[in-house]
């Protein structure tokens, strides 16, 4: 491994430094204190020089074997970012111009004992204006990102993390360097180069059967046999193949039955919150008759996964939802974006958190989003460990791209790497060719002259379809494939992959932005098969924010404030959607002003998605007028990529913004939901669980003024039919005020549960009767919290003397989550347990503590 310390130089020397590898020339320079945090205030703007340079990378190595021992010698780079010239010796081995690609450099008749490796880039700024320069054909638009996200132009021409030229939620980093594993590798007669394996499982014989793939270099000038077994002991499954590889590149597949005595016990993989994710070790063992061994660990996941697309009774259009194991589920998650603008800071841990987080919001799905990268392996690994199931695009979002011979040829090698890297992770469902591609089209948002846009969807269907869908089909024949999203599904395969409406909610999947209507009002949103994308903005905690800036960005009209936000009338929105439903804070103080206003934003945005995600999964069993049968809701976005407003409701660092605690509830396997409609309130029972349950639905009505109910209802026998959203209750609301005596729209407020026999039990929703700037009796409460520590668990208790909406708990910097926070506080204690992430104390959390509900916003 060439892993390490290297030497980093300018274009023209004037900075020299030691850099590590895997590694970019950003945290380089920060590594080496000759730059500030990137991340802090101004400084993606100050430090753009950074890529404007061309930097070289160099160091000198030993050979750590006698080179006139192995037939063959490969320098081999798993990723390089971006654009470089790959010398050794002073010879040039090649060029690199695509971020997802492994390039492998020969170099058998050019290795020494010590050897002088460099490996210098070009600037990706500068690479893609010159593409795009030389691209005379026609324009390949948009050339420049809006100027409010203060990024780079031209990053269609690049194969590199789309996003790092900016975008409208993060900043311009574009990045150069050795992002991946760099190794020798010395081989004689063989060298496996991919290894996978795609489970099947075979109906008419009632048994699961194995392909596993192995792909080769064979360097002897004759074939090479031998014997391979696969062995996979907790399934009593071994067999042996005898095998000839041919010189050159090329595969064998095995096809190994899973022995039928043991093929009825195989624990398929289940997602998250529907079974166990059991994997199966697995030993390969290669024994070539030239003598040299291979053995391969490996772990082997049963599942099946099938996108149904198909006619439903009552509705125009197709179905589309995800079935797996033979059983329908309703994908429930969150959209991914890149954890760092740098890849090198994204460690295990970072990826862990994140993940884990995901998971205990009771998601089941991510989409890894194509405007970022491909992401590691670990990233998988933790996925398939979890149960997180994995939407995956390919990394092309919100452009058109050229289609001449090098691009094309670049990205065939990009994409069939990535399949053959990732095809063996029970965690991917999906692959997707782009992100909004089809729709930029479809609704021609960069005003393409009618006469022209014949040009641009030949190149389309070039891409997505004739290369990208053909290598996907011939790589991998376990998964789906749809060209874009949003898209029609089957219906823009018929339209000749592009349909003249992509957001049609009888087909495919919608992705659905709206911040002009009241996000309360649950009519607004589509009533779509599946939505893959729809969000609301926040702002980060103080505590997160407060790293990055300094006392005089501490207001929400700051040159900083305006500076981090990367989305055209961004602040100006969430103030117009905060203000239909609350008071805005009036405080005097500029400090706590703009404190009131980050919490504001983020019981906003928790509100907004809620009432949105509920109204998709109380749609999954309904069509009304046609619409209806909502099969997925992955919400835009999970995670952040540097601290600044965005969608995201995992802040940079992982701490939970108040959307995230509430996506714990509103993904709950057993939930009510209540929406009202012409006068009426109507309850849905939703579950995710595999069997009906018989439940007591409880109904509670308080006055604002009092934590004594006003009348509470509980009505028995309700079924709760398995994996569907039932209606269980209706009432109109003038008789449900009359019935509770003394309420009113805006004195009163709604909570209901669901519970049932031995523990089961909901949470707790609630429904809002009026905004809630107009609540009248809501009064000043006094809360408090006294914290206790129970082994690595830490108790608050909370008490108040007053209802309290939107009770939030913030400990600052300790990093850790709460088990509820954003709550309403009906009564007069409650109990919160905080899970640490790293050690703290009781005296830490108490001096940390900030308590603060609505009431507290002055």
């Amino acid at each position: 491994s060439l892993r390490g310390s290297w030497r980093l130089r300018s274009g023209n020397g004037s900075v020299s430094l030691r850099a590590e590898v895997p590694g970019c020339v950003h945290t380089a320079l920060l590594c080496r204190g000759l730059i500030q945090d990137p991340y802090y205030r101004f400084n993606d703007v100050m430090y753009r020089w950074i890529s404007l340079d061309n930097w070289t990378y160099s160091r000198t190595f030993k050979t750590p074997f006698d080179v006139r021992k192995w037939q063959k010698v490969n320098l081999v780079f798993e990723g390089v970012d971006t654009v470089a010239q790959i010398l050794l010796n002073n010879v040039t081995l090649g060029r690199t111009d695509n971020m997802f690609n492994r390039y492998s450099f020969d170099i058998t008749s050019v290795i020494q004992e010590v050897n002088f490796v460099e490996v210098r880039f070009l600037s990706a700024v500068s690479y893609a204006a010159e593409q795009s320069r030389c691209h005379k054909a026609h324009s390949i638009p948009p050339a420049c990102p809006p100027p409010v996200q203060k990024g780079e132009c031209h990053v269609n021409f690049i194969r590199k993390e789309q996003c790092s030229f900016s975008w409208d939620w993060g900043p311009s980093f574009p990045t150069q360097g050795i992002w991946k594993d760099v190794r020798i590798e010395a081989y004689n007669h063989y060298h496996l180069m991919y290894f996978s394996l795609t489970p099947f499982f075979v109906k008419s014989a009632q048994q699961w059967c194995l392909e596993v793939e192995s792909i080769f270099d064979v360097v002897s000038s004759k074939p090479v046999a031998g014997l391979v077994t696969v062995n996979i002991p907790k399934l009593q499954t071994q067999q042996t193949f005898s095998v000839k590889l041919q010189p050159g590149e090329g595969s064998i597949v095995l096809l190994v039955n899973i022995n039928k005595v043991r093929s009825s016990a195989v624990e398929a993989w289940w997602p998250n919150g529907h079974g166990k994710q059991t994997g199966y070790n697995m030993t390969t063992t290669f024994m070539m008759e030239a003598g040299c061994q291979i053995e391969k660990f490996s772990k082997v996941y049963f599942r099946t996964v099938e996108l149904v697309q198909e006619p439903i009774p009552g509705s125009p259009g197709l179905s589309f939802y995800f079935r797996i194991n033979g059983r329908p589920i309703f994908i429930k998650g969150s959209n991914w974006i890149p954890a760092d603008s740098f890849q090198d800071r994204v460690t295990y841990d970072t990826l862990r958190l994140l993940l884990k987080s995901a998971a205990d919001a009771n998601m089941n799905a991510l989409r890894v989003w194509g405007g970022g990268v491909y992401e590691q392996d670990e990233f998988y690994d933790i996925c398939d460990e979890i149960g997180i199931m994995i939407w995956q695009d390919f990394m092309f979002a919100c452009a058109l791209y050229p289609t001449d011979q090098n691009y094309l040829e670049s990205v065939r090698a990009e994409v069939s790497h990535q399949v053959r890297r990732l095809k063996s992770h029970p965690s991917i469902i999906l692959w997707s060719g782009n992100n909004e591609n089809e729709a930029a089209l479809a609704s021609n948002w960069f005003s393409i002259p009618y006469a022209d846009i014949g040009v641009y969807i030949k190149d389309y269907v070039m891409l997505y379809v004739k290369n990208i869908r053909e290598i996907v089909l011939t790589e991998d024949k376990s998964r789906p494939f749809v060209a874009s999203s949003p898209t029609n599904g089957l219906e823009s395969v018929k339209e000749g992959w592009l349909s003249r409406d992509p957001y049609d909610t009888h087909y495919g999947d919608t992705h659905f932005y709206d911040y002009n209507s009241d996000c309360w009002n649950w009519t607004v949103y589509p009533k779509t098969r599946f939505a893959s994308e729809y969000g609301f903005q926040s702002w980060p905690s103080f505590s997160t924010i407060e790293k990055v800036s300094s006392p005089e960005d501490w207001s929400y009209t700051s040159n900083f404030s305006l500076h981090r936000q990367h989305h055209e009338g961004g602040n100006i929105q969430m103030l117009q959607e905060i203000g239909r439903h609350f008071k805005l804070p009036q405080s005097p103080d500029p400090v706590k002003q703009f404190k009131d206003m980050i919490y504001l934003t983020q019981v906003m945005q928790a509100q907004c998605i809620k009432t949105e995600t509920e109204f998709y999964r109380f749609s999954q069993s309904e069509i009304i007028n046609g619409e209806g049968h909502t099969m997925g809701a992955l919400y835009w976005q999970l995670n952040d990529i540097w601290q600044a407003p965005s969608w995201a409701s995992l802040e940079y660092g992982g701490k939970w913004k108040l959307l995230h605690y509430f996506a714990q509830n509103f993904f709950a396997p057993l939930l009510p939901v209540a929406y009202e409609d012409k006068g009426m309130l109507h309850i849905y029972g939703v579950s995710d669980l595999h069997a009906d349950h018989k439940l007591t639905l409880r109904v509670v009505v308080h006055a604002w003024s009092s934590l004594e109910p006003v009348c509470t209802l509980a009505k028995e026998g309700v079924t709760v039919k398995a994996q569907s959203a039932v209606p269980i209750y209706k009432e109109s609301i003038s008789d449900l005020l009359e019935r509770c005596r003394n309420c009113t729209r805006r004195s009163c407020v709604i909570t209901f549960c669901l519970v049932g026999e031995d523990g089961l039990r909901s949470p707790t929703n609630h429904y809002f009767l009026s905004s809630l700037k107009d609540a009248v009796g809501l009064g000043k409460t006094h809360l408090s919290a006294s914290v206790s520590q129970q082994d690595d668990l830490y108790m608050f208790v909370l008490q108040t003397t007053a209802i309290a909406p939107f009770v939030s708990l913030d400990v600052g910097n300790i990093k850790g989550r709460f088990s509820d926070n954003g709550f309403l506080m009906t009564e007069k204690k409650k109990m919160v347990v905080f899970y640490p992430w790293e050690p703290t104390s009781v005296e830490e959390l108490e001096s940390s503590l900030i308590l603060t509900s609505l009431l507290d916003v002055v």
